[in-house]
């Protein structure tokens, strides 16, 4: 067995007994130290995680941005790997970061981006996205309600093509229930910061985002699940859209 790397595996959590075993098996053996900082379970997550080598602290719930720089900031290693409870390193990953790290390449950037690659009920969608996982201690998310973005103000960023897969959800009830409660949120982070809209902005933006995605962008492919998949994206960003009008809209 090959020694592990100057990493943290760092990871938030709350109820995630039936995923985070995944997460964690798949870092194990390349983190020279796993953190799971959890924000209150009571379904074996923690016990599980403590099981599997990750030293576990708690911390009330912050919000997704704040709770990240809290378990960022308690990580001991000179680099750290972050990964959500629904995630996992794609069998050839763990390989391609110790080569990061043998060849020497990995100083020459504060952040590297890893492909993140989708599942959802069973089936792995087409395409990937780029995010930034793999980072030096100073790394921060801004002071955003969801859908958090990294501070990268002055820091060197590159690519790597170790790939995350990514568990979007349980069912398709929980990925439309997760995706209004995101869309309410953002909405209420727009208005706070003065944003508006127009009565027909919901179904201009949705529409947008369908014609983009689903079919410019061929997610047609991906069959019953892609369609599934993509409107409830869509119904979300109508809700988002709704919820900023409503709350622009003068109190009588």
């Amino acid at each position: 067995m090959q020694p592990p790397l100057p990493l943290s595996g760092v990871v938030i959590s709350k109820n995630e007994a039936d995923r985070i075993g995944r997460c964690l098996a798949s870092m194990r053996d390349l983190c020279s130290e796993m953190l799971v900082l959890d924000c209150g379970s009571d379904d074996g997550t923690v016990a599980l995680a403590r099981s599997m080598g990750a030293r576990v602290e708690h911390q009330d719930w912050l919000g997704f941005a704040a709770q990240k720089n809290e378990a960022i900031a308690r990580a001991t290693q000179p680099w750290l790997l972050l990964l959500d409870a629904d995630e996992w390193l794609a069998e050839g990953s763990a390989r391609r970061l110790r080569e990061l790290f043998a060849s020497g390449r990995v100083e020459q950037a504060d952040v590297w981006r890893l492909r993140r690659e989708n599942w959802f009920l069973g089936r792995k969608l087409r395409g990937y996205e780029r995010t930034e996982r793999l980072v030096r201690p100073d790394h921060r998310y801004l002071p955003m309600r969801v859908h958090e973005r990294p501070d990268l103000a002055g820091k060197r960023v590159a690519d790597c093509e170790a790939v995350i897969e990514h568990n979007t959800a349980r069912s398709l009830e929980s990925h439309r229930a997760k995706n209004l409660r995101y869309a309410r949120l953002w909405a209420e982070q727009r208005h706070a910061e003065g944003r508006r809209c127009g009565r027909a902005s919901p179904w201009t933006h949705a529409t947008a985002y369908w014609l983009k995605v689903y079919l410019l962008r061929a997610a047609w492919r991906d069959g019953r699940e892609g369609w599934l998949f993509h409107a409830s994206h869509a119904r979300a960003v109508i809700e988002k859209y709704r919820h900023l009008y409503r709350l622009g809209k003068p109190t009588p």
